[in-house]
């Protein structure tokens, strides 16, 4: 399977591209996952359904399953963090997994970038980042950005070059 990246600091735009970016992917005939990290606890399920009592149980996964979806929580029990290669081996195959965060691991990344967060570009120094998507591209160079750059909107735009990065042009090539 194929992997690429969408990083970036807080409200840069991150969750907004892989949006359009999995649907601009899907649109083309290409099977799509994604992976999220979070910084934070979080939680999937409610207080008082039944998947969430056999957690509290102490069930240590817990798989909620309809003809519509499954899922499988999965308790760290004070353990490590997953890696992120562990938690792709669990993914079914498809042509390509997005991956919003995990910004250290060595995976090819874009880097959505919003100017109103003050921050400055992680590009720039991490040479994993391949392009950057930001709502003010002319303003990139000034900001040490002198590779790839697309406006944040430009999911089209995006797609081609994440797929022309990894050698994908035709829907289905895995």
């Amino acid at each position: 399977m194929q992997v690429y990246g969408v990083i970036g600091w807080k409200n840069s735009g991150k969750t907004g591209l892989m949006e359009r970016l999995i649907a601009e992917l899907r649109g083309r005939g290409l099977r799509v996952s994604s992976i999220k990290h979070a910084h934070h606890s979080f939680d999937i399920d409610q207080p008082g359904k039944d998947s969430f009592r056999h957690r509290q149980a102490g069930a240590g996964e817990v798989v909620l399953a309809s003809s519509q979806r499954w899922v499988l929580m999965h308790e760290n029990e004070g353990g490590a963090e997953p890696a992120l290669a562990d938690l792709l081996a669990r993914l079914s195959p498809v042509d390509l997994v997005l991956v919003e965060g995990y910004k250290r691991d060595t995976h090819p990344k874009i880097e959505a970038h919003r100017v109103a967060t003050g921050q400055a570009l992680i590009g720039p120094d991490d040479p994993t980042v391949r392009a950057v998507a930001s709502d003010r591209r002319a303003g990139l160079p000034g900001m040490g950005w002198h590779g790839a750059a697309f406006d944040l909107e430009d999911a089209a735009g995006v797609a081609d070059f994440i797929l022309a990065d990894l050698g994908l042009s035709d829907p289905g090539i895995a």
